[in-house]
């Protein structure tokens, strides 16, 4: 009897540590971050079409652009940091963390963010990225004629952050989404 009770123990606490270590990231930490940038690098329409459209060469001879985003349901969270860069004549991603860089480039660099909810909405396709930003239900700072001439891949990226398993549960650095939360610095 103890000895079958110790076994179901240790068969649950194995398998409890099993769930834990297969947890999906939180949306939009450093682990997802990290996540998203290798679904970038496997997704064609952003590594070729990027490349095709010459997007990913302005960057004013830096050799890379970056795309900062961020949940404003989450207002303490950090951003996170995609930074993408020409390599094999492809728009790829070589990084995909916190944020790292201090001051983005408007020219070149791009800052997006939006509720959750919204968020929802564009990755699972329903938003496009120009009813998202005509209705601010997505904020962005950057170069918008340079995303308004790349629609289709635009679209690709907010696809992207639906594609990439997520617990949306509660907020990068811990704590629960507040609605209608303030912007982060």
């Amino acid at each position: 009897m103890k000895k079958s009770a110790i076994v179901i123990a240790l068969a649950a606490g194995l398998a409890i540590s099993g769930a834990a270590q297969a947890a999906d990231p939180v949306f939009m930490s450093a682990e997802w971050a990290t996540e998203a940038c290798k679904g970038w690098n496997a997704d064609p329409v952003l590594t070729t079409k990027l490349k095709e459209r010459k997007w990913i060469d302005n960057n004013k001879g830096r050799g890379y652009k970056i795309i900062q985003i961020y949940r404003i349901d989450c207002p303490k969270s950090p951003r996170v940091e995609l930074k993408l860069e020409d390599k094999d004549g492809k728009a790829l991603c070589s990084y995909g963390g916190g944020a790292v860089t201090q001051k983005l480039d408007d020219d070149v660099d791009y800052l997006m963010f939006a509720t959750d909810e919204h968020w929802k909405r564009m990755g699972a396709g329903q938003d496009g990225p120009m009813k998202a930003m005509m209705f601010g239900r997505l904020k962005f700072e950057g170069p918008k004629m340079e995303a308004m001439g790349n629609m289709a891949p635009f679209s690709s990226f907010l696809m992207l952050t639906g594609k990439v398993p997520s617990d949306r549960s509660s907020c990068p650095g811990g704590g629960a989404p507040v609605p209608g939360g303030k912007p982060a610095p």
